[in-house]
């Protein structure tokens, strides 16, 4: 069987989704979110960051939570350290003596219980904010997410996160990809299907956390978690796309793949298990027939994609000793390089399918950058995305399907 026929599919999908996605930026509900500034409500804000061994980066946190340009009377900071191993709480401690600033430490429950100790430190506010202890806020990042509550039915809001300073390739690659969830999730915000609330920088409204129970394990997922548990509920999640947050990402390929293993796997098994019962589901409008059903499909798209790659680069080795019969492959290889002529380069339907979507991708990425007015260049990132996700992207979410169909849990870090 031509494995052409299973990539077609994935490919028009592709393109399908990308269409979707570029008319839904130009109507009317998206451009009045990007039209929306900074709000001038100043309501009670209890921000929240949770720490496991954040030693090094912590201050970095507390430090842009301090700068945010509002009222200092109405903005809570509680740092919950969670049974840290190392140096931790001691740096938390350096704050204690500021009136803004609650300090808790705990035994190491998990980051849903650390958030949940933390609401419970700020019963009189209004919305609670949760940061990731490796993320910085720019100063008017809380101005931009409270203008997203004006709704009553808007239970969550989310930020514009993207890679704090990239300095090597890694980081860079995922600079781009950062800036290319900002596109989308700015986008899907228009149709309420956002199914995450990342934690370097979300916002919650304090009535609906209590109302639902506050947050939950949810397979070292908790912030898609109660994401989906309030889409299930009947609320909305908005995006602030203006509201700007720089966060530290893996600088190594092993911890990378550590890390989005552990998103990816979490993704499957909250809505294979808990919340299977939204795919599909026109109830949830794009969230149900959109979103989740792509989510399942991008993952085991891109295993099969891969398997298909192994299993042509074999087939093609394999005839290349075959009909070499003795020749050095060195010999035939540098006949090949000096007669080559772009003329005979073939052109067909799938690579010109494939460039259109990749075209596609690199549009989004500008839009997200744009939109968001996130400081630094993009060209560098754009340039490691193509080489090297599409390598690095398959061994993760591999390894996700076999932990998800074994049962096997992994650590945190």
């Amino acid at each position: 069987m031509d494995s052409n026929y299973i990539i077609y599919p994935f490919i028009f999908i592709g393109l399908y989704f990308e269409v979707f996605l570029l008319v839904t930026f130009l109507s009317t509900p998206a451009r009045v979110r990007r039209a929306r500034g900074p709000s001038s409500a100043t309501p009670l804000v209890a921000m929240i960051v949770p720490c496991w061994n954040e030693e090094t980066t912590v201050a970095g946190t507390v430090d842009s939570l301090l700068a945010l340009d509002y009222p200092k009377d109405r903005l809570r900071i509680i740092l919950v350290n969670d049974g840290s191993t190392d140096g931790t709480g001691a740096v938390m401690d350096t704050y204690a003596g500021n009136p803004q600033i609650t300090v808790i430490h705990q035994k190491n429950g998990g980051k849903h219980t650390a958030v949940n100790a933390g609401i419970a430190a700020a019963p009189e506010a209004e919305f609670i904010g949760c940061m990731d202890a490796d993320s910085f806020a720019a100063p008017d990042a809380l101005r931009h997410i409270i203008g997203c509550f004006d709704d009553p039915k808007v239970a969550a809001a989310t930020a514009a996160m993207s890679v704090d300073n990239p300095s090597d390739w890694l980081e860079r690659m995922q600079h781009a990809e950062y800036v290319l969830g900002i596109a989308l999730r700015h986008i899907l915000s228009a149709l309420d299907g956002i199914h995450v609330t990342p934690g370097p920088f979300s916002l919650y409204r304090r009535t609906v956390l209590e109302e639902l129970g506050g947050f939950r394990f949810g397979h070292q997922t908790e912030d898609m978690e109660m994401a989906l548990r309030m889409q299930r509920a009947g609320y909305e999640i908005e995006n602030a796309p203006l509201a700007r947050v720089y966060t530290k990402t893996p600088r190594t390929i092993p911890k990378l793949i550590k890390q989005r293993t552990r998103w990816t796997s979490g993704f499957l098994r909250n809505v294979s298990y808990d919340y299977r019962d939204m795919v599909g589901n026109p109830k949830y409008g794009t969230l149900g027939l959109l979103v989740l059903p792509l989510g399942f499909l991008a993952i085991t798209g891109g295993v099969i994609l891969f398997g298909i790659a192994i299993f042509e680069l074999g087939k093609n080795l394999i005839q290349a000793v075959i009909l070499t019969n003795g020749v050095p492959l060195s010999y035939i290889f540098r006949i090949q390089f000096f007669s080559f002529e772009w003329y005979y380069l073939p052109i067909t339907m799938l690579l010109l399918l494939s460039i259109v979507v990749t075209v596609g991708i690199f549009t989004f990425m500008i839009i997200g950058k744009t939109v968001s007015k996130t400081p630094g260049k993009l060209g560098s990132g754009i340039i490691t995305y193509v080489l090297l996700y599409q390598l690095i992207a398959p061994f993760w979410l591999v390894r996700s399907l076999f932990d998800v169909l074994t049962g096997h849990k992994r650590s945190w870090r």
